[in-house]
């Protein structure tokens, strides 16, 4: 669906190098150089300038990046579509790790049992890499909880959630209120960079003019489970949207710790490529999806 100049585009924009770019594509940098030019004849705008020996997109580059990213990510979807009619339907999307683990299950089942025909495929990934996925036309659209560039997709909100802090039931936080700069003086454990989840608490942080380096000692760790078990264990406080401890918090493993200046929440987004020509599917699928709630 998509000609080679326009592939030879987005791989030049992906690799922002021209020779690279003819690398990835395996043919020779002069025929790049063709591509690109031919590009912007047919349009009538330059789509790259050099600033020193950095390679940049225009104005016009950008705008054109993506239309050409929402098209590569339609031609794929087209591709499976076509091939769905002379079997069974597919849908391959992506999720965050808390959305995943401790939201999905029941709209998936919900929907397996209404669709026992369907071929599901679900990653678990963190926004960026979702995000990227999306891009490459690899998932169809992403349920995510960290922060994306609104100009680029279009996006349902899914589901707002509280994000709260906990900890062992016997640590000290567990009584009282406390603020959020109080909690400084604690251990936290934090999700690897990248993480939807530790992106809300620096975002919160840096709202009130602090950073994760502030508190005294910090870990980071890339399972909610481990956290959750180290938690538990009284080592240290930690960050977690509700659905995540809502089961510990019910049992009595964990405690919330009140927070006295401040209620946290964020939303989980369900999104897909701007402009898609899928944009109604992906609307039908949202509402297939809807959460429900779990308790212990």
């Amino acid at each position: 669906m998509l000609n080679f100049r326009i592939e030879t585009f987005l791989a030049v924009c992906q690799t922002m190098n021209l020779t690279r770019a003819a690398q990835l594509l395996h043919i020779t940098q002069p025929a790049v150089s063709q591509h690109i030019r031919a590009l912007e004849e047919e349009y009538g705008a330059k789509l790259f300038v050099y600033q020193g020996k950095q390679l940049s997109l225009t104005e016009a580059g950008q705008l054109f990046l993506q239309t050409a990213t929402t098209m590569r990510h339609d031609a794929h979807h087209l591709k499976e579509a076509i091939r769905d009619l002379s079997s069974h339907r597919r849908l391959d999307f992506g999720s965050t790790l808390t959305i995943g683990e401790y939201v999905m299950p029941q709209p998936l089942i919900r929907l397996l049992q209404q669709q026992p025909e369907l071929h599901l495929r679900m990653i678990v990934s963190n926004t960026a890499d979702l995000l990227r996925m999306l891009d490459q036309g690899q998932i169809d659209f992403a349920i995510v909880e960290g922060f994306f560039a609104k100009q680029d997709y279009d996006s349902l909100p899914y589901r707002t959630e509280r994000y709260l802090p906990v900890c062992a039931p016997e640590h000290p936080c567990a009584q009282g209120s406390y603020s959020l700069e109080q909690l400084l003086d604690e251990h936290l454990l934090v999700r690897e960079e990248g993480s939807g989840t530790r992106e809300v608490l620096q975002r919160v942080l840096e709202e009130r003019n602090l950073t994760l380096h502030d508190f005294s000692h910090c870990s980071e760790l890339g399972s909610l489970d481990t956290i959750k078990a180290l938690v538990t264990a009284g080592v240290g406080i930690s960050f977690f949207y509700y659905p995540a401890v809502q089961k510990e918090l019910a049992c009595g493993t964990l405690q919330e710790i009140q927070l006295d200046d401040c209620q946290i929440t964020h939303d989980f987004t369900f999104l897909w490529r701007k402009g898609s020509v899928f944009g109604s599917y992906y609307r039908e699928v949202f509402d297939l999806l809807q959460p429900t709630d779990s308790s212990c």
